[in-house]
Formats: C-alpha cells, sequence, structure tokens
C-alpha cells in the first residue's frame, strides 16, 4: 500500500508541470475567451470600462458577408485540401511501399517539406506561381503575377501548397498501415488470379480503414485551421464582391478572425468569431469521425 501511494504522488509530481503549462496556456484562455465574447473587450479598453454585450458580437458577426465569405471559401479550401492530400499521399504510400529501388530515400525526400515552416513555404511559392511559372513561356502560357491575382487558381495555389508540405506526414501513417497489411493475404489472392485493382479495393483498402479515419481527421482539422500559407502566400487576396460589399477573396476563417481583432482592434468579435469557428469545427470533426468509423465497420 505505501508503495503504492508513493508511485502514484512520483506519478502526479511528474505530471504537475505538465497540467499546469496546459490549464495556464489552453483551459484558462479557452474559459476567458468565451467570456470575452460576449463583452465589448478590447484593446483600447480601460481597466473597469468592459461591459456585457450579449450576443452582439455573434449576430454582427453573422451578419458581416466577410465572415461569411471565410466561412464558405474555408469549405471549399478544405474539401479540395483533404481530398488532394489524402489521393496524393495514398499514392506515395503506395509508391514506397513497393518494391522500388531507394524507397527509404523517397521517403525522407516525400517528408521534407513538412519540416519546412508555412509562412516560408508561402513565400517560396509565391515566387513560383508570380515568377517561376510565367517566366517558363511557351510551356505554360501564363502572365506574371496571374496565379494569384485570379480568385479561383489562388484557392487552388493554396491547395497545392498545402499539398505539397504535408502529404509527406500523411504518407508516412499511411505507409505504417500498409506495412501492417499481412502479405500472405496478397500472395494468395495473386495465386487465385486476383489482378493489382483487386487486391487494392479488396485487402488493401479494408485493412487501412483504420488510417483513413486518422489521416481524414488530420487533414480536415489542419485545413480548417489554415493560416500561416494563407498570409504568406495569398494575404488573403485577390479583393471581391460578396453581398455588395468588397471583401478578401481567399481570406480564410483563421486569417478573418486575425483580422478582425487584431487589424480591426475588436477583440470580443474575433474571440466571438473565434468561439463559432470551434463549434463548427468540432460538430464537423465528431461527425467525420463517426462516419469514417461507420465505415471500417462496413468495410
Amino acid at each position: 500500500m505505501h508503495n503504492t501511494r508513493e508511485n502514484r504522488f512520483v506519478f502526479w509530481l511528474f505530471l504537475a508541470p505538465v497540467l499546469f503549462a496546459f490549464l495556464m496556456v489552453i483551459v484558462i484562455p479557452f474559459f476567458l475567451g468565451i467570456f470575452y465574447s460576449f463583452t465589448d473587450w478590447s484593446s483600447s479598453a480601460r481597466a473597469g470600462g468592459m461591459s456585457f454585450v450579449g450576443l452582439s458580437n455573434f449576430t454582427e458577426s453573422l451578419k458581416d458577408p466577410s465572415f461569411l465569405y471565410s466561412f464558405i471559401i474555408t469549405f471549399v479550401y478544405t474539401a479540395l485540401n483533404v481530398v488532394f492530400i489524402n489521393v496524393v499521399s495514398f499514392a506515395l504510400a503506395l509508391l514506397v511501399t513497393s518494391a522500388i529501388k531507394g524507397r527509404n530515400l523517397y521517403r525522407v525526400g516525400f517528408f521534407l517539406p513538412n519540416l519546412i515552416g508555412g509562412l516560408i513555404l508561402g513565400y517560396v511559392w509565391q515566387f513560383i506561381f508570380n515568377n517561376a511559372i510565367p517566366s517558363l513561356g511557351g510551356i505554360f502560357a501564363v502572365p506574371e503575377n496571374y496565379l494569384l491575382a485570379n480568385r479561383g487558381s489562388a484557392v487552388f495555389g493554396l491547395v497545392i501548397v498545402g499539398t505539397w508540405q504535408y502529404a509527406g506526414y500523411i504518407m508516412m501513417i499511411y505507409v505504417a498501415a500498409l506495412e501492417s497489411v499481412p502479405q500472405e493475404l496478397h500472395e494468395a489472392a495473386t495465386i487465385d488470379g486476383a489482378g493489382g485493382w483487386q487486391r487494392l479495393r479488396n485487402i488493401t483498402l479494408p485493412m487501412v480503414a483504420q488510417a483513413f479515419t486518422i489521416t481524414l481527421f488530420l487533414t480536415l482539422v489542419n485545413s480548417f485551421k489554415q493560416f500561416d500559407v494563407n498570409v504568406s502566400l495569398t494575404n488573403g487576396g485577390p479583393s471581391t464582391m460578396f453581398l455588395g460589399k468588397p471583401i478578401f477573396g481567399t481570406e480564410l476563417l483563421a486569417l478573418d478572425i486575425y483580422r478582425t481583432a487584431f487589424v480591426a482592434n475588436d477583440l470580443a468579435q474575433g474571440q466571438a468569431r473565434a468561439f463559432v469557428f470551434f463549434l463548427v469545427l468540432v460538430i464537423i470533426s465528431v461527425l467525420q469521425v463517426r462516419f469514417s468509423k461507420s465505415r471500417e465497420v462496413e468495410l
């Protein structure tokens, strides 16, 4: 009994610094943020000058065309990003788990972009889109700065950069799942005359279903929270019209929240938008995980 109590004390002693940091950095700021979203809090407000305004921050945000548009464009970007990342990642995983020579070198090469910061990647790809591709001349007849000056191609540019950065990381999850598939199943299917596509559909995909649940969740959350690449690649531009108001054409939700809070100096409304963003992300993530889990059972 004495040893058990001593072990528990040591356990909580070592865990205490992490719990303290989590409490101070995550839990307390989260609930303070919820409280501030119901006030008129701003950085210029004097001490004691903050007042309770109820749901006005939420209603004003939902009436703001820029916030509504950011929701729409974030959903579009997320849908494209999730599809592209997972398709590319799974294809790369199949490649580096095959009998190809130098597959370990390929794994390292595909994973490296994930180690580069999003801000740096954004500026590098901004140069590629604005200068490198147009300079190829006859191969790509693209005017200089056109790709990021057009709203549709700018969103697609965000997807390309997001895929290039994150596909290698997701690939490693698929690699671990693929390598756990018993080779005997493939050998038996080959003996029975099953082709490559049949083995992929009837053996590989059902056996790695759990990996799809994880990767879809990670890419979904990561895409919704995209901020750094959005800032450095397009900074929300180019401008467009929505509900009769000029707004940023590629301003994702995280960037809209940042500008509301720190550029417009409306911290309370920015916090209200962040809380709405949090609720939507939680709901979508839970639905995605439940759907993926149900597909695992079917497979």
